[in-house]
């Protein structure tokens, strides 16, 4: 296996291509499929982010009863819940890999720290500009959405599947989430970076060419509106409460983790955690590749996937300047 690279005047990324996901081979080989599921899809973001759904449903979340009434009072409550995981996790990455900077730029992809001084951003800090609209833009909307959700469920609109009922659809439907999320992060990104779209709102997130863990759903509240409606798939589609804070989580938090702007989180000498994705961080850097996540490889059937690799960089400067090569 080939070392992964560290320049001073570029940053960190890995030797080795990005690939597709076992998942997706053929013929298909279970075992592979297997391991990258409850490894490389799950391990170990995806399981903290389960757990914290369930903990939320149990602990920070209204009851049914309550929610069958559209009130200020248990709305908030979720604003308040929301912010609170967003801060959590977003902010604890963003203390220890830049505050503390405690593993200094190791594998950092970008060699340069988040921007100061620059006009682009709300009082010309990349972190409060990503704060605020992460914060008040984006709590709010991911709350609107999840909100509506459990109204219609409280109110009978849509059946509340419970897990002694049906664990096994559940346990599908808890899995789904992350290729449904992926799936429709794709349509929507696509979408956004039509140019009306992308001038009048997806520019606020463009902004951030070298990213934190703020940078994550620091968006114009339009693309807030777009990007959450990942929940409309539970008006329709009967769940559990959990499996849709589970949507609202994995969307509104996770992007705080591959945002992150660091490929591996050092947690010793020897031991490591995957973090930032290397797949979004391209699009950040080149614009117009890897639209879309992994785990539902859209930009492969469109062509528009960049797998890391130098001749990958040489295509995209062909297909920009086509008449010099």
């Amino acid at each position: 296996m080939s070392e992964s690279i560290y320049d001073s005047n570029i940053g960190y990324h890995p030797a080795e291509p990005i690939e597709l996901p076992p998942l997706y081979f053929w013929p298909p080989k279970p075992l592979k499929i297997l391991h990258w599921m409850f490894k490389g899809l799950l391990f170990p973001w995806g399981y903290l982010f389960i757990m914290m759904s369930f903990l939320s449903w149990y602990y920070l979340t209204p009851n049914m009863k309550k929610m069958s009434v559209f009130e200020f009072s248990w709305i908030a409550q979720i604003w308040f819940r929301n912010a609170a995981l967003l801060v959590l996790v977003a902010g604890g990455l963003h203390w220890w890999l830049y505050i503390r900077r405690s593993q200094n730029k190791s594998y950092k992809y970008n060699s340069k720290w988040l921007a100061t001084g620059r006009k682009r951003f709300l009082w010309n800090s990349q972190v409060k500009d990503n704060m605020f609209w992460s914060i008040f833009s984006g709590c709010t909307f991911w709350t609107f959405y999840e909100a509506v959700t459990h109204w219609l469920y409280a109110s009978g609109y849509v059946k509340q599947i419970e897990w002694s009922e049906s664990p096994v659809y559940l346990t599908l439907i808890m899995m789904g989430v992350f290729f449904w999320s992926t799936f429709h992060f794709y349509l929507n990104h696509r979408l956004l970076h039509w140019k009306p779209l992308y001038e009048l709102a997806h520019e606020v997130h463009h902004r951030n060419v070298n990213t934190g863990p703020w940078s994550g759903i620091s968006m114009h509240p339009l693309e807030h509106l777009i990007y959450f409606s990942v929940f409309v798939l539970w008006w329709f589609v009967p769940a559990h409460p959990v499996i849709i804070l589970l949507t609202g989580i994995y969307q509104g938090i996770s992007p705080s983790v591959s945002h992150s702007g660091f490929d591996k989180i050092e947690i010793s000498s020897k031991k490591s955690i995957t973090a930032g994705d290397q797949f979004h961080h391209l699009h950040h850097k080149y614009f117009e590749v890897n639209y879309g996540n992994t785990p539902t490889p859209m930009d492969k059937l469109f062509g528009t996937w960049h797998d890391g690799t130098p001749e990958a960089h040489k295509e995209i400067k062909v297909r920009r300047r086509p008449e010099q090569y």
